[in-house]
């Protein structure tokens, strides 16, 4: 009793051990590969990588790591695609940012990650950050020729008629330039109509007349010379800029784009540097401009594709042999008694020599006995059995589970197997006679060359992705094992089955193809007995042996691909660029000068206050708005207000019957010796009440002026109706009397259309 209860003891804390989880990495890699199977890939990593802290050195814990990372990464880059898709941008870019952390190596996270913090910043208004900054440079020395710097920026607006030298002599004395002629220049009477232009544009226009050209010597200094191959060669001023390239992989790539550099834009002076993976150039600053663009425009990073290929290969042999299998053959022998043996004799001998031998000759019969011959005179010898019972079952299964990662255009090898020798060349067989008499071996490998054939799974693939996410491929899949020998010229050669498949596919990305599926099935049977009794249903397999042998191999291959990166393409890639004419390759710059496009940068350098000397000539009157168009009014709240000296107070700018209002620059003046204008402010009306929009403002307290420049955002309709614009801080300084008084206005609307306004004044007394 005593036994049988530590018996049962035994077996119960058995049983307790048996029913408590699992510890240690094993269980973790076990829950890892559950979680995996139900596509939680966030759990299953976590489990992997507890898994890979308890036992470092397991290459499969490594691997199942790496790649759950991967998977991780990409199913969120997933999720947020569908909530990018969805419109709900702040939980795309916590998706992307939670890709990030698990793969910081996935580029498809942060491209996306990109891509949706500017969808939020476009979507907020917000002015996009400059993507490539131009890099700083030498505080010494000019990065470019001397730019134009003129005393007004204001539009020019003239009709004239006179020789070309007066014509540039006119613009240049409205914007307080001086010009310089080359003494080669001939004279040539033009006529010019400059309606509401830029400084730029003017002088472009005159050259074009007069097939001349111009070029800034100082910032307020230009040159003219006829417009003439040679000239534009001595005068013109060239620049040197190297461009560093960061995603070009072989000097193939870099000499491609030295060459279109060339062919398109007629480039001399090009360097192509392989070592710093650079391009240095000297021309014009118009033909570098364009160099720029393009290889902008190509230098991007290339797309890669990772590509998952499954090869399996099943293959299973049965064999059933089951039977009696009896023999075959039946020998009957002649072995005559002694007494019909009377001649037989047997004679050995022995020489002087070294040598013996024994002689013995076949039993004889003459005739005369043949009438004696009986059967106790022959043999036979039965023929005996054998029973078979054999069962075989056997089953293989091979999985080739490999995954390659491709640069875009590039050729992937993948090769998983052995290096078998192959005899090739010529060789010759052992043959030949020895000396003494014997066999002689000449080696068959004496003349034999070899090379080596790579059997196993080989892949081969070329990626192409397209800028809608599919990818074509040009692969060649070859899975290849040794399945006997031959022996050829006296080598045993290896005899290698093979499965191939190459093929030219476009997929979706993530889409599965079974590129190749091939099914050998192989059914023998055999029976093997005494006609007649072996083929009785109920005793055949006491009279023959039935053997049925079935070989089953079947291979399939799956290919799934899966983008890494996508082609990046912006819409400033897309865009193009003029490039002036075949003779004159050059750039033309938008006037903001003349239509600001809200850029904090562009107002400050386009509203200057001009000069007395050119204003009448300059000006457009505020008071006369086109005909047949009714004009919106600007007027001041309040329109008459008291101070005392040092008291500060804000009047604001108000517009009623606005329609479209863009943009509207402004010139202001004030007495600076009653009253000052210390600050500028939004008065919300051109912001619409969420955008933010850019004030560019300049005070000169001296001259009692104020240049000030409202614009909304680029890309966005203009405002309708009425409301206060802008809020203009006042501070009295000296008892007395001043006007705030609108000297100019240049009104757009969202076409650049420019909009008629009758504007007012405020009376401010100071006590």
């Amino acid at each position: 009793m005593r036994r049988l209860g530590y018996l049962s003891l035994l077996l119960v804390v058995a049983s307790f051990v048996a029913g408590c989880p699992k510890s240690g990495a094993g269980s973790d890699y076990s829950a890892g590969r559950k979680a995996e199977n139900i596509q939680d890939y966030d759990t299953a990593l976590v489990h992997y990588e507890r898994a890979l802290r308890q036992d470092p050195a397991n290459a499969e814990y490594k691997l199942r790591t790496a790649q759950m990372r991967y998977e991780a990464a990409m199913a969120h880059v997933q999720q947020g695609q569908v909530a990018q898709k969805r419109g709900d941008l702040q939980l795309a870019l916590g998706e992307f940012q939670k890709a990030q952390m698990i793969d910081p190596s996935n580029s498809a996270a942060d491209q996306e990650v990109k891509r949706t913090l500017d969808l939020i910043a476009q979507s907020e208004a917000q002015s996009p950050k400059p993507v490539n900054p131009a890099p700083q440079e030498d505080d010494q020395l000019l990065s470019g020729p001397p730019e134009l710097k003129p005393l007004s920026r204001e539009p020019i607006n003239m009709k004239m008629t006179n020789d070309a030298r007066v014509v540039y002599e006119t613009v240049a004395k409205l914007a307080g330039l001086s010009v310089v002629f080359d003494p080669d220049l001939t004279a040539k009477r033009i006529t010019i109509e400059l309606p509401n232009v830029s400084l730029e544009q003017a002088l472009d226009t005159v050259s074009l007349a007069s097939k001349t050209f111009w070029k800034a010597v100082t910032p307020n200094v230009i040159f003219v010379a006829q417009d003439q191959p040679q000239k534009r060669k001595d005068l013109e001023d060239e620049v040197v800029r190297t461009f560093y390239l960061s995603n070009t992989i072989t000097p193939q790539d870099l000499t491609e784009i030295v060459n279109g550099l060339r062919q398109l834009l007629d480039l001399h002076r090009l360097q192509q540097v392989n070592a710093q993976n650079a391009i240095v150039i000297r021309d014009t600053p118009d033909k570098l401009a364009l160099a720029a663009k393009i290889i902008r425009d190509i230098d991007r990073s290339k797309p890669e594709v990772l590509i998952h290929i499954q090869v399996m290969t099943a293959s299973r042999d049965r064999l059933r042999d089951l039977g009696v299998l009896p023999g075959q053959s039946i020998a009957v022998a002649f072995t005559p008694r002694t007494s019909l043996q009377p001649n037989n004799t047997t004679t050995t001998g022995t020489g002087t020599t070294t040598t013996t031998g024994t002689t013995t000759t076949t039993p004889q019969v003459t005739l005369n006995l043949l009438k004696q011959v009986g059967f106790q005179d022959w043999s036979i010898t039965l023929p005996g059995a054998q029973a078979n019972a054999i069962l075989t079952d056997s089953q293989t299964k091979i999985v080739q589970d490999p995954e390659i990662r491709i640069t875009d255009g590039q050729k992937a090898t993948l090769k998983i197997g052995s290096r078998v020798p192959v005899a090739t060349g010529s060789f010759q067989a052992g043959v030949g006679v020895g000396v003494t008499g014997s066999a002689g071996v000449v080696n068959p490998l004496v003349n034999t060359q070899f090379q080596y054939i790579d059997v196993g799974v080989n892949i081969e693939v070329t990626p192409r992705v397209h800028p809608d996410g599919e990818i074509s491929m040009k692969l060649t899949v070859d899975v290849s094992q040794i399945t006997g020998t031959s022996n050829i010229g006296g080598i045993n050669q290896p005899v290698i089955g093979q499965k191939k498949e190459e093929a030219d596919i476009r997929l979706k990305e993530g889409e599965v193809s079974v590129l190749g599926g091939l099914i050998e099935r192989t059914d023998t049977k055999l029976i093997n007995g005494i006609p007649g009794l072996g083929e009785i249903p109920a005793i055949r397999y006491l009279f023959s042996d039935n053997s049925h042998e079935v070989e089953e191999d079947e291979t399939l291959i799956v290919l799934t691909p899966h983008v890494i990166r996508l082609p990046a393409f912006s819409a400033s890639n897309l865009r193009s660029m003029a490039a002036g004419t075949d003779s004159n390759v050059r750039v033309y710059h938008e006037d903001s000068e003349v239509m600001p496009e809200g850029g904090p940068a562009q107002p400050a350098a386009a509203v200057v206050a001009p000069t007395p000397a050119v204003a009448p000539a300059v000006m457009v009157p505020t008071s006369a708005p086109q005909a047949g168009t009714a004009a919106a009014r600007l007027h001041f709240e309040p329109a008459a207000t008291t101070m005392k000296v040092g008291d500060t107070t804000t009047l604001g700018l108000a517009v009623s019957n606005v329609n479209d209002l863009y943009s509207i620059p402004l010139l202001v003046h004030y007495n600076p010796a009653v009253i000052q204008v210390e600050e500028v402010r939004n008065g919300g009306f051109l912001s619409g009440g969420t955008q933010e929009i850019a004030i560019v403002q300049r005070i000169d307290s001296q001259r009692g002026e104020v240049v000030v420049s409202a614009t909304r955002q680029p890309n966005t309709p203009g405002i309708n109706g009425t409301g206060t614009l802008l809020g203009f801080v006042i501070r009295a300084i000296a008892p007395g009397n001043s006007s705030l008084q609108i000297l100019q206005v240049n009104a757009h609307d969202s076409q650049q259309r420019t909009i008629p306004m009758v504007s007012g004044e405020a009376t401010i007394q100071v006590q």
